[in-house]
């Protein structure tokens, strides 16, 4: 039996907080006021702050790296389309879905998606990972 099947998934979930905003700007440098000023972010179409893009994205790395493929796995590329806003406060659930697995050159395809607290999707693109040969186990 192979260790990944097709329509295999996991998921990983976290509510996004304001500590996780500012983190997320102290680490990257990415001090866009339309993510940490309140007065300027009142003045957008979102009419509130939004977390940056790449802070969601950061979920599908914890679903991949822990769940699926999981431990041991490296990203070889991710795409990525951005559908709607997330917000501080916003329950974000990260999903991982194999399309493709070869086990014997280690590669695996997966359909990748972030939903908020409503089921509505707010990110949505494919992972390429290259997971452990079977034999070799995980850190391989």
């Amino acid at each position: 039996m192979a260790r990944f099947e097709i329509g295999q998934k996991a998921s990983f979930g976290k509510t996004i907080t304001e500590t996780d905003v500012v983190s997320y700007a102290g680490l990257s440098g990415d001090f866009n006021p339309i993510h940490v000023d309140r007065q300027f972010a009142q003045t957008t179409r979102f009419e509130q702050r939004i977390a940056h893009g790449l802070l969601t994205t950061s979920l599908l790395s914890g679903v991949l790296g822990m769940h699926l493929p999981g431990p041991g796995s490296v990203y070889i590329g991710q795409t990525l389309r951005f559908v709607r806003p997330v917000f501080i406060n916003d329950t974000i659930t990260a999903t991982a879905e194999v399309l493709q697995y070869d086990p014997v050159k280690g590669n695996i395809l997966l359909k990748t998606e972030c939903r908020n607290q409503n089921g509505e999707l707010v990110l949505e693109g494919e992972a390429k990972m290259r997971v452990p040969r079977e034999e070799q186990g995980v850190g391989a």
